[in-house]
């Protein structure tokens, strides 16, 4: 088993993405705009991010951008208002919701190349494209459904909506880690 990485966030820089992270989903539940407070460089610098939302222990939410395209603290507050309001899956929080939620905020890596051989459950996130379809599951989820590395594939390339074993004929696999934490 691999040692962890050290945090790159430090308690103090975890606490302002998440309160971040509720006040935009608050905002974004009443309907209202929201602009994050200024905040250290370390949060402006670009990263990729999802926001994942839990309401009374169930999952209400999961937004978020592979790759970097604005600084992460207002990545952070527009996968959040986007998970509280725009995810297909849910119905939009309502404020009273919004105020009930636990939030978890993945701060990503940069996608890189990996052979099926080289996954670790836990500590990859998974992204599997072939032509317009591409499906994406962060590191957490292997190890909360028990799956090895080739059941991990299987579900990426499901979630792509390509054949479960697309991997072994020329989807393109690529790896991430990510910085997780949360309430």
């Amino acid at each position: 088993m691999s040692q962890p990485t050290p945090a790159e966030y430090s308690p103090e820089e975890r606490q302002t993405l998440l309160r971040i992270a509720h006040r935009s989903i608050e905002a974004a539940a009443a309907g209202q705009g929201f602009t994050p407070e200024a905040v250290s460089d370390h949060l402006q610098e670009l990263r990729g991010a999802f926001t994942t939302i839990h309401l009374h222990g169930d999952l209400h939410g999961c937004v978020g951008y592979i790759l970097a395209s604005l600084p992460l603290y207002l990545t952070v507050a527009d996968t959040a208002a986007s998970a509280a309001t725009r995810d297909p899956r849910f119905a939009p929080l309502t404020p009273r919701e919004a105020a009930d939620v636990k939030v978890e905020i993945s701060v990503l890596s940069k996608p890189f190349s990996i052979t099926p051989e080289e996954i670790e459950p836990g500590k990859h996130g998974l992204l599997v494209s072939d032509g317009r379809r591409r499906g994406l599951l962060l590191p957490q989820v292997a190890p909360e459904h028990g799956w090895d590395a080739e059941q991990f594939l299987t579900h990426t390339c499901l979630k792509a909506r390509l054949p479960g074993d697309a991997w072994r004929h020329g989807a393109r696999i690529e790896a991430f880690t990510a910085e997780i934490f949360g309430e």
